[in-house]
């Protein structure tokens, strides 16, 4: 059995957040602008009870208006100005403004990384279902796709083999998670934490999964050290030139093999997590979700939102949700998703841990 250990971040490094994923597995491991349309057809809670695939656009032409409108509303009407964001069309078969995702988080080898393997797959299925189809419910006037998004490469507490501080995990284990996704119709998305290696040596290191149509990538500048330091001690930080490095590959995957959108999620919970975002590229190719992270109370989680993703708009949102942190030690409990439909914007990524 494999053995491996996590290293936390301490509450008070940020905002009286601890990290946002518990996710440093030791190194000596030998393994490892918008109304949508009301016809959303079957939702994807359905679909995973019955094995009916979600179906997403595939229009040969963009009806730009009919976007331009779904854009608006998922902007909330913000009167700022800053949402909806001007950037260019996506591609035919995007999957956003007219899909929300719903992904479970997590890693097979820990049961303290995300409720993606702290319990069995049944359970956790049965239990997705239910968040997809609560969702459904809250936003009829999208349709809700379920998700696994899966820790395929996990910082490490000890430099390792390549001194990296950094493990990528075996393609079993991914292929593991292709399988889990078959059997109920989800997307997959692969969450890289870089350590003291870079975006752009780690991506690529996924292509075979990244050139399939339903896979798609999520990065974590919590575990970029890029002055030396043990991940897990400090919270990292990526530039726009990291995040440029991801999208390029994804532009680069949907030409060489013809494929709908990618969906690139960056996690955020601080400032210094994200630099320089006014220089994040928007693409016809890559749909960028900057991904709420952290846990906290509810008042925290907001103030969290306001000055790190409504103040720094790049394209679409995302919230993630954890079971057990984002109650301890207060009566607040997670947010609802209808709670969560009265922010501006409305997040269209929905991640639990």
């Amino acid at each position: 059995m494999l053995k491996i250990l996590f290293a936390y971040l301490l509450a008070s490094l940020v905002l009286i957040y601890a990290t946002s994923c518990n996710g440093v597995i030791k190194a000596d491991a030998n393994k490892i602008s918008s109304t949508v349309k009301t016809d959303t057809a079957k939702n994807s809670a359905k679909a995973i009870d019955t094995g009916a695939a979600p179906t997403l656009a595939t229009n040969p032409a963009l009806d730009t208006a009919d976007y331009n409108k779904k854009m608006l509303a998922l902007s909330n009407y913000d009167k700022t100005g800053r949402w909806p964001v001007e950037t260019p069309y996506p591609l035919p078969g995007a999957i956003f403004p007219d899909n929300r995702v719903i992904a479970f988080y997590g890693n097979l080898y820990s049961k303290r990384m995300g409720i993606l393997g702290e319990i069995p797959k049944d359970e956790m299925f049965k239990k997705l279902a239910g968040e997809v189809t609560a969702w459904q419910a809250a936003d009829p006037s999208v349709k809700t796709l379920p998700a696994l998004h899966y820790i395929a490469t996990t910082a490490q507490g000890a430099a390792g083999k390549g001194g990296k501080y950094r493990l990528r995990m075996p393609f079993h284990q991914i292929d593991t998670i292709m399988d889990w996704a078959k059997q109920i119709n989800a997307l997959v998305f692969l969450d890289i934490q870089v350590g003291h290696s870079t975006v752009k040596e780690e991506v690529p290191a996924l292509e075979k999964y990244l050139q399939l149509p339903n896979v798609h990538l999520g990065i974590d500048p919590e575990f970029s050290m890029k002055n030396g330091e043990i991940p897990g001690l400090k919270i990292g930080t990526f530039t726009a030139v990291d995040i440029n490095d991801a999208i390029n590959f994804l532009v680069d995957l949907v030409r060489k093999y013809h494929l709908p959108p990618k969906v690139l999620v960056v996690h955020r919970f601080t400032q210094g997590m994200i630099t320089d975002y006014k220089n994040i590229r928007t693409v016809p190719e890559v749909q960028i979700v900057m991904d709420m992270d952290g846990f906290g109370n509810k008042v925290l989680k907001r103030s969290t939102w306001l000055r790190y993703i409504y103040k720094e708009p790049v394209q679409f949102t995302g919230f993630k949700l954890f079971y057990k942190n984002d109650s301890k030690k207060n009566t607040s409990g997670m947010y609802t998703p209808g709670e969560l439909l009265n922010f501006t914007p409305k997040p269209i990524y929905i991640q639990y841990q």
